[in-house]
């Protein structure tokens, strides 16, 4: 880092006299003042500097109050503030809308359909008879009608939310399914029914069912919330 570039880290600044609507009263005032500063909630004192009619602080002290980071990168600034967010919360502050009841219930039904659908394959691998996927047809079908009728109940936006997460989980189960049925057919089911730990070491099967157990507990609260094992 050279000499210069040392005396600018030392010495950040930036124009800011819009953002902080300073009086223009200021400029017969000291050229140093100390405000409180606001900044995504978080607040404390900076001071103010007037050069030449315009309003001045040190970066650094605005990055440190708003639980950011400023420094220097060759002769590029780089200013990292958070976003500011509450959790639970919309950009209004209103609480998070509720899942509504029809949906719920809907919902619920259809993801026991679809828990009812991968269960059946598992135990139907650990016993090595998977089949050729026919007998499977109809808890696909019956998912499918749970969805439909899941779809026709989701009103708010927090039930539109949970739908696409549910139907998601449908169609990982249904990839799962495809999956074990061209294994039944080059036969590599055999792997399943002789290892008692198979399934276990089944990511895609682990994937599942951490998606149904989190769909479960979030749908019977009634309060969305995503999850990564549900993408």
């Amino acid at each position: 880092m050279s000499r210069i570039d040392r005396q600018c880290h030392r010495n950040i600044w930036i124009v800011i006299a819009a953002a902080l609507s300073i009086s223009t009263s200021m400029a017969g005032q000291s050229d140093v003042q100390e405000y409180k500063l606001l900044v995504n909630g978080q607040s404390g004192s900076i001071l103010v500097y007037r050069i030449n009619g315009q309003s001045f602080v040190d970066v650094e002290a605005l990055a440190r109050i708003a639980n950011g980071s400023a420094r220097i990168e060759g002769h590029q600034l780089v200013l990292n503030l958070p976003v500011n967010s509450l959790s639970g919360r919309s950009e209004t502050g209103a609480a998070p809308e509720a899942m509504t009841k029809d949906f719920m219930t809907a919902a619920l039904s259809d993801l026991a359909l679809i828990k009812d659908w991968h269960t059946t394959i598992a135990h139907a691998l650990q016993r090595g008879i998977p089949g050729d996927g026919s007998r499977l047809a109809v808890f696909h079908d019956r998912a499918v009608e749970g969805l439909r009728l899941a779809n026709v109940e989701a009103s708010s936006h927090s039930d539109q939310d949970a739908l696409r997460l549910l139907t998601n989980h449908f169609n990982q189960v249904d990839r799962w399914k495809r999956k074990m049925v061209d294994a039944r057919k080059s036969m590599s089911t055999a792997n399943y029914s002789m290892a008692s730990d198979a399934l276990e070491k089944d990511s895609e099967y682990q994937t599942i069912a951490s998606c149904s157990q989190f769909l479960s507990t979030m749908l019977a609260g009634g309060k969305y919330e995503d999850n990564a094992s549900c993408h």
